[in-house]
């Protein structure tokens, strides 16, 4: 009973945020706050602070709550409040960048469009760093499976391909999900209208602009912006995975490649084996304890030997010449050249695959 009383008690009290605010001069305070006191506080529902998608960005009773990945904030026309921060590798970024971000002059934009502006940013250099970190070590391990010398794929290095395909699905995935989030609110003007928080505490920032500037079109070009460097990242990591795919076909012609000519040897050693045994008869014809004239003669053994050798080598040079004529492959064009190309930070990498006329192939994997 002691136990049930005890579970009970702990599911009684209501879950609470550690926050850190940030007002418009940079200053940093940190706190804890129950949820349904945050709510009270924005005039928020209880619904909003879910946080139920792992990246959204939505406007609520004048406040923009955000969501990117790990990241949870609201936006304020004079605050933005950072959720549950700690133990996520947040602490620097919100330190050393955001403060100094949201505490810049040079902006004669509202509060929420230097505060929108630096979640975004952070996202994008997430995404950034990320493939960043992937694409040398899919391009150093592509470099050395391509080999056309090899004869068989180094395991280890499959499966480095193989856990940075996962983790380049991955980024993929989440440069959709963040390019869909901004995509929903471009499509939609009024979304646009929501985000500017202070056309509805302060009209007069907007009729009454002695810049002109149109605030609803300045967060436009702003989201549009960072959705070009979503875009532009996607292209990227899909580049890359099809590079992967290229290469995984480059693979298995070298290895196929590898498997005929073995083949080919294994089959030609058979032929000679035969060639061998069939006249190897004679010499075991003459092995018999069985009486002749014929092995009296001095010569009988050195041209039954030469008969041997020499019959064997007709034979396998016989079925040589079929082998030749039936199983030669078709005759490719001279040259047939495929060439798939990822463009990384300052250069270029290529796949050349080449068919020569004997049916053999060469794969070079070079940096322009």
């Amino acid at each position: 009973v002691r136990y049930r009383v005890t579970d009970a008690s702990l599911s009684s009290v209501p879950p609470s945020f550690i926050v850190m605010k940030f007002d418009q001069e940079g200053n940093v305070t940190t706190f804890e706050k129950k949820k349904t006191e945050l709510c009270q506080e924005l005039s928020l529902q209880a619904r909003d602070l879910r946080f139920q998608h792992s990246t959204s960005l939505t406007a609520r009773n004048n406040c923009i709550i955000i969501r990117m990945q790990t990241l949870k904030a609201i936006v304020t026309p004079q605050s933005l409040l950072v959720l549950d921060f700690r133990g996520l590798g947040l602490e620097r970024w919100l330190v050393l960048d955001l403060a100094s971000q949201l505490a810049s002059q040079t902006h004669s934009l509202p509060f929420e469009f230097r505060a929108l502006e630096a979640i975004l940013q952070h996202k994008v250099n997430s995404l950034q760093a990320w493939l960043n970190d992937v694409e040398p070590v899919i391009m150093d391990t592509l470099e050395s499976l391509v080999d056309p010398k090899i004869l068989s794929a180094d395991r280890s290095k499959l499966h480095v391909l193989l856990q940075n395909s996962k983790s380049l699905s991955e980024l993929e995935t989440d440069i959709k999900v963040f390019k869909d989030s901004l995509l929903k609110i471009l499509d939609e003007d009024e979304l646009i209208e929501e985000l500017c928080l202070t056309k509805w505490t302060d009209p007069r920032v907007f009729e009454e602009s002695s810049l002109g500037i149109d605030h609803a079109e300045e967060m436009e070009l702003l989201l549009d912006n960072y959705y070009l460097q979503a875009e532009e990242l996607g292209n990227r990591a899909r580049e890359l995975k099809g590079l992967i795919d290229d290469s995984e076909s480059v693979v298995f012609i070298n290895l196929d490649s590898h498997r005929n000519v073995m083949m080919r040897l294994n089959l030609q050693l058979t032929m000679g084996s035969f060639s061998l045994t069939l006249f190897g008869l004679i010499g075991v014809a003459f092995g018999m304890n069985l009486s002749s004239t014929f092995e009296e003669d001095p010569r009988a053994f050195w041209l039954v030997t030469g008969f041997m050798f020499l019959g064997s080598g007709m034979i396998w040079r016989r079925l040589l010449s079929f082998l030749g004529r039936h199983l030669e492959p078709s005759v490719p064009p001279v040259v047939t050249e495929t060439l798939t190309s990822v463009i990384l930070f300052n250069h270029t990498r290529d796949i050349f695959l080449f068919l020569q006329p004997n049916g053999s192939s060469l794969t070079i994997l070079c940096t322009r």
